[in-house]
């Protein structure tokens, strides 16, 4: 999607940034993603960015939400609709979105339990995706999305990564196939090396993705 195009043809931007990381102060995934939206804002014109921070907490699926999914839209009573609200919301801000950024470290092998919670939300039968003869279908085709990934001691990629492989499933799920990961993986034996290499692939991303102004005209 982005590669070929440049912001004299695409003068504004919309981005999803979704942060899972439980820390604040030191996060790497978070300094990861405030940098590189700042150089994606001096890359395109009209930049305008979504925050969804999922650590601050996301409601898990029950049986009341599973029936209120499960209703015909126009059936659903005013209690059911009423338990989709905050899923409306979140899927609402996916649909809008013309780049997806999910910042995120490994947690035991796997995502933090708010974003599996937030994809959870996101993941809805007839509106992110919807079932036919040939099997699902992702309703979200045309998205960009950025998996900015932090670890400890798991080397993204390898056999006991299973956050980066499901998150790209489940993007591909949805219809978001063009996926990027951006990795600072290994950072209690590599430190700051990790950021850094890290920073460096997104800009070198940035770069091939959304070419500058100057670059373009």
């Amino acid at each position: 999607m982005p590669s070929s195009q440049t912001p004299s043809t695409h003068p504004s931007l919309h981005v999803l940034r979704v942060d899972a990381s439980a820390r604040f102060e030191g996060s790497v995934t978070r300094q990861l993603a405030d940098l590189m939206l700042e150089q994606l804002g001096e890359r395109v014109s009209g930049l305008s960015v979504t925050l969804r921070d999922v650590a601050a907490g996301m409601p898990f699926v029950d049986a009341a939400w599973i029936g209120a999914n499960l209703a015909e839209p126009e059936a659903r009573e005013a209690a059911q609709r009423q338990v989709l609200a905050k899923s409306d919301e979140l899927v609402a801000e996916l649909m809008a979105a013309d780049v997806l950024v999910i910042a995120t470290p490994v947690y035991n092998f796997g995502v933090p339990a708010s974003l599996k919670a937030w994809v959870d939300q996101v993941a809805r039968a007839r509106l992110t995706f919807r079932y036919t003869e040939y099997g699902p279908e992702g309703l979200l085709a045309g998205k960009k999305a950025y998996l900015l990934v932090a670890t400890g001691g798991t080397e993204v990629g390898s056999d006991i990564d299973f956050a980066t492989p499901w998150l790209k499933f489940v993007l591909g799920f949805l219809g978001i196939t063009d996926v990027e990961v951006i990795a600072a993986d290994r950072g209690m034996l590599r430190g700051d090396a990790a950021r850094h290499k890290a920073a460096e692939h997104a800009a070198q991303v940035l770069a091939r993705d959304w070419p500058a102004l100057a670059e373009a005209s």
